[in-house]
């Protein structure tokens, strides 16, 4: 599906303006995170880079502040009851049963503060500020016969299914809720999208 250049570049200078400002506005709060997650000594790392699928199917890291324990992955899956749940509910687990998460990374979940670092993806051009959200490898199943479609735009930090309701939303209907938003892109949706997802992050809709 091709996308008009107008559109693409436009969309571009608000992926970097954005990305940026917020980035230089926020710098305070990523280093107050930061030293909690140090101080908090449940995990060794304060930055958590995770593989998905980008766009056109290319790979990459996708940048969060730590809410897991170290070996979270692991822990998971040596539960199988647990991980068979994780699977059937889209991937995510509500806080308070899983395993993996500390306690200020729940506080970090809840406010979506987790994903502030993916401005830096935004910048590097693996992520858009408006977009479907990256998947892992085992979801693009989900997608069925529509994978290259939904694979044909780049993944954002912010889109229609997290302004929607986010983890209310589980499969097969989220997905045809990211594919609503391939069909649809454009830079008046693309605010639309911002603009309900601000809302939405602020009544918490959704977050586990």
């Amino acid at each position: 599906m091709k996308r008009k250049l107008g559109y693409l570049t436009a969309k571009r200078g608000l992926d970097i303006s954005v990305s940026l400002a917020a980035m230089f506005l926020l710098s305070p709060v990523f280093a107050i995170i930061a030293l909690i997650i140090i101080k908090d000594k449940k995990t060794s790392k304060v930055i958590y880079a995770q593989e998905r699928v980008g766009q056109y199917g290319k790979r990459f890291k996708i940048y969060k502040f730590q809410s897991m324990v170290d070996n979270a992955d692991k822990i998971l899956k040596q539960d199988a009851d647990l991980y068979a749940k994780f699977v059937a509910s889209g991937y995510k687990l509500p806080t308070a049963e899983d395993p993996r998460i500390t306690k200020f990374g729940a506080f970090l979940r809840k406010t979506s503060l987790d994903e502030l670092p993916q401005f830096w993806n935004t910048l590097n051009g693996t992520m858009s500020i408006i977009g479907p959200r990256p998947v892992v490898e085992d979801e693009l199943v989900e997608y069925g016969d529509d994978i290259d479609k939904f694979l044909s735009v780049k993944p954002g930090v912010f889109g229609l299914w997290q302004a929607s309701g986010r983890s209310n939303i589980e499969y097969p209907e989220r997905a045809q809720m990211e594919l609503d938003y391939v069909d649809r892109a454009n830079l008046r949706f693309d605010f639309y999208i911002l603009f309900k997802t601000v809302i939405a992050i602020f009544k918490r809709d959704g977050a586990f």
